[in-house]
């Protein structure tokens, strides 16, 4: 207690005196920085796996091909989960004498529970939160065109009839399923007794969802799992569309990097500030020795005061950063126009875990080697560092901090990949800055005036300048590592989803329709429609072995369903863009000798295949095998048709096929789908514009929330690195009175620091800007799955602007000395 009472008084006159306020003000700016980044990813996150779940209708959906038991909806219920049902089926739909193929699907009160529907009820569209009232219907666009409907007609479903209220503009769950057969029409559950159409035996989807606190749905979501039955399924936001999917994903895995970005920001601030802290008490250290004060006495009062800070300079940080989050929170939720969720407490606890660390790390070891240092070696500012317990303080505390990183990154690949980089970058800007040095000695001998003298401050404290050189230039290359994924990043999100995306899927279509189909097209504007041959096959036999779904018992529902069912199998002789072969090699345009397939990487992970593996499938009763002889990445943004499958030229012929198309129609032709339809009756066009659109929203608000995080972090980073120069400068305001006192001008002086910072800035900013660029590659390969070109004219223009930023940090640092009388400077840097 006596230790701890010396401690706090050390500590209050430290901050009396101004002695410890730079470590203060670095300590809380990193904490502020790491929590506010922190928290702000956190929501930003919440936020949009909300926003994607509008795309379900709720937070979970329980699909089943019976009726769904009582136990399910009181388990929803136990949990306090919000319910809605909705009962799915293929029917007649008659409106006037025009007869067609549907969906119908019958929905409860109170869905959706997430998102809403856009009707069209007039000229005018509207949102809807509501379900058709009893004795209405409403229908898709599309299926209102194919059947000439117009709003106010009757439609007749089984022995029911419903006035049309509306056209379904946008529905909630259309990204999920969007090949419906026909028109989709939307009714009350309640009417659904009055149609007839539900009996026993009838091929009905029903589903049960639920929405609600995010703890509750995933308590919700892992017991379902273990309780699903024969012909159950469970779907979250992870099952919707893989446009969708893979904007959400990296945008959490940038998000990931922000919060990396700032705690390695916070280490080097607090590791600087904490640096000068040790070095500015050694004088005292000397005279408390003198005085007799044992060695473990000064290590607990140094130690404590640390300590002390920690807590005191981690709340304010803490308290700041909940301020700044909430009001950018608050700004991006009316940008977006949803509701942002409350943080959770691990932002919280990552900014004190971080704050406490660093200043341990790097402020506990000096003080703790005093413990076996002669008094008068102290006196003379000659640390030994080689005191045991300081090396094993330091090793746990920056141990805690690489697990810290880890935690923050939410990525193995991407936290191995910036470790890695962040000890690379270091060696090289070590070793740089050491040769530096060396080549300045040289070269300021053939120098006169304050440049001789700026250049002679490096070499005449190389352990300062090494430091000062690496911890700057870390700091530019986490920052420009950011800054050119987030460029590359939403580049390639502007760029997935062009005007003039596919928005009309032509399926069903047959061979002998094929050139009639074409001639249509191109009739009505379309150019160069390109229909692929769509196979529907079922996988019977892997390398020999006869396999089901109950092969992959150990694995998740999807690929067991995968096993299962029929899925499309296609034909091509060679690939398009949105296709990469990564293993393996593609065969040639004129075909191969045997059958051969390629398959999508992720599709064949799922089920264990391999380059080199015998596949055989069932198609219509007649077998097919093929070798795989490569495997493809596939851009599923392109929104073109794709499949998991693809056979080689010639190796399928004989099988029976239908053909499917992409096509964009203009939104001035809105005939289109009823022409085409009434010519080719067999066929299927599925309107897609209401998936689009919701993609593209969804992309847009991780665009938002991404550039948001981004400058965050970046305003962040560049005040942190402030703290940085400014945290190193007792040494330089020493010589720099020094100078004053014998008659050194301000331009001689502003000179000579100039000439310091530039060199600094210019190495720190070259070696930060290579980094950064080759690091942002293997990143944005490796974890955002993005091509990447390296721009070297961008690093060039970062490195001078590293170097800009360094002279311009050292001068506002340096400035005070410039103006305050010489004793002063002095007196306030020997106490």
């Amino acid at each position: 207690m006596r230790t701890l009472a010396l401690a706090w008084r050390q500590l209050r006159r430290d901050l009396a005196a101004g002695e410890i306020r730079i470590l203060l003000a670095a300590l809380v700016l990193a904490v502020m920085a790491v929590t506010a980044v922190g928290l702000l990813t956190d929501r930003a996150e919440r936020a949009l796996a909300i926003e994607a779940n509008r795309l379900l209708g709720g937070d979970a959906v329980l699909r089943g091909d019976q009726a769904i038991s009582p136990q399910w909806f009181e388990m929803a219920k136990e949990r306090g989960l919000r319910q809605a049902q909705t009962r799915s089926f293929n029917s007649m739909v008659r409106v006037g004498d025009d007869l067609r193929l549907g969906e119908v699907r019958a929905i409860s009160e109170g869905f959706p529970l997430r998102g809403e529907f856009v009707l069209r009820e007039g000229e005018a569209d509207r949102v809807a939160r509501a379900v058709p009232s009893p004795g209405s219907a409403w229908m898709t666009r599309s299926g209102a065109d194919t059947l000439g409907a117009r709003v106010g007609d009757t439609v007749l479903l089984g022995s029911a009839e419903f006035r049309l209220a509306a056209l379904v503009v946008q529905e909630p769950d259309a990204a999920l399923d969007y090949f419906s057969n026909g028109p989709k029409v939307f009714i009350n559950l309640t009417d659904l007794p009055a149609t007839g159409l539900e009996q026993p035996g009838s091929r009905i989807a029903y589903r049960l969802v639920v929405a609600g606190d995010a703890a509750a749905v995933d308590g919700f979501v892992a017991e379902a799992k273990s309780k699903l039955g024969r012909g159950q399924r469970l779907e979250t936001a992870a099952d919707a569309r893989p446009e969708i999917r893979s904007a959400l994903d990296r945008a959490g895995r940038f998000l990931g990097l922000a919060a990396l970005v700032a705690v390695v920001l916070a280490a080097i601030a607090v590791a600087m500030a904490a640096r000068r802290h040790s070095a500015r008490h050694l004088a005292g250290s000397a005279v408390m020795r003198c005085l007799g004060a044992s060695q473990r006495t000064l290590a607990g009062i140094h130690v404590g005061e640390l300590l002390m800070l920690g807590v005191m300079g981690s709340a304010i940080g803490l308290l700041f950063a909940y301020g700044l989050q909430a009001a950018v929170a608050a700004w991006l939720s009316k940008f977006l126009g949803v509701a942002i969720p409350a943080a959770g407490w691990q932002p919280m606890a990552a900014g004190l875990g971080v704050g406490m660390t660093v200043l341990l790390a790097f402020g506990a070891p000096p003080v703790l080697a005093l413990r076996r240092v002669p008094a008068l070696r102290v006196l003379r500012r000659d640390v030994d560092f080689a005191e045991p317990s300081a090396w094993a303080v330091a090793l746990l505390a920056l141990s805690g901090l690489g697990a810290l990183l880890w935690w923050k990154a939410g990525s193995p690949a991407l936290a191995s990949a910036v470790l890695a980089g962040i000890v690379g970058t270091l060696a090289v800007l070590g070793v740089l800055a050491f040769a530096l040095i060396l080549l300045l000695r040289r070269l300021r001998k053939r120098m006169r005036g304050p440049w001789r003298y700026g250049l002679a401050n490096l070499s005449r404290r190389m352990a300062s300048s090494v430091a000062q050189i690496s911890s700057l230039g870390l700091g530019l290359m986490v920052l420009l590592l950011l800054t050119f994924v987030r460029t590359d990043l939403l580049s390639r999100w502007q760029q997935s989803l062009p005007e003039n995306a596919p928005n009309r899927f032509l399926v069903n279509v047959q061979s002998d329709q094929l050139d009639d189909v074409k001639r249509h097209l191109i009739g009505a504007g379309i150019r160069s429609p390109q229909l692929y041959p769509m196979i529907r096959g079922r996988l019977v036999e892997v390398n020999g072995k006869p396999v089901t779904g109950e092969d992959y018992a150990g694995k998740d529902e999807r690929t067991r369903r995968r096993a299962d069912r029929e899925f499309n199998l296609s034909v091509a002789d060679r690939l398009r863009k949105d296709n990469e072969v990564v293993e393996g090699k593609f065969w040639p345009t004129t075909g191969a000798r045997e059958p051969e397939v390629s398959v999508e990487q992720d599709f064949a992970a799922s089920l264990g295949w391999r380059v080199g593996d015998r596949v055989a499938f069932d198609i219509a009763g007649q077998r097919f095998e093929a070798r795989i002889s490569n495997l493809r990445k596939v851009e599923w943004e392109s929104f073109q048709p794709n499949f998991f499958v693809i056979a080689s030229p010639g190796s399928m012929d004989g099988y029976p096929a239908s053909y499917i198309g992409g096509i964009h129609v203009p939104k001035s032709e809105p005939q289109f789908t009823n022409r085409l339809v009434s010519a080719f009756p067999n066929l299927t066009v599925v309107d897609i514009d209401a998936v689009l659109d919701q993609v593209r929203r969804t992309v847009q608000q991780v665009t938002t929330v991404v550039e948001a995080v981004f400058y965050f972090s970046l305003i962040a980073g560049v005040l942190v690195l402030l703290a940085t120069v400014s945290a190193s400068q007792d040494e330089r305001l020493l010589e720099t009175a020094v100078m004053r006192v014998l008659g050194g001008s301000r331009r001689q002086l502003m000179l000579a620091q100039a000439t310091e910072f530039a060199a600094i800035g210019l190495l720190a900013g070259a070696t930060a800007a290579i980094a950064a660029t080759v690091l942002a590659g293997v990143v944005a390969q490796q974890v955002f799955d993005l091509p990447w070109t390296a721009d070297w004219r961008s690093a060039l223009i970062s490195a001078g602007v590293g170097m800009l930023a360094a002279v311009v940090a050292g001068m506002l640092a340096t400035r005070r000395v410039l103006s305050a009388p010489p004793s002063v400077t002095l007196r306030e840097l020997q106490q």
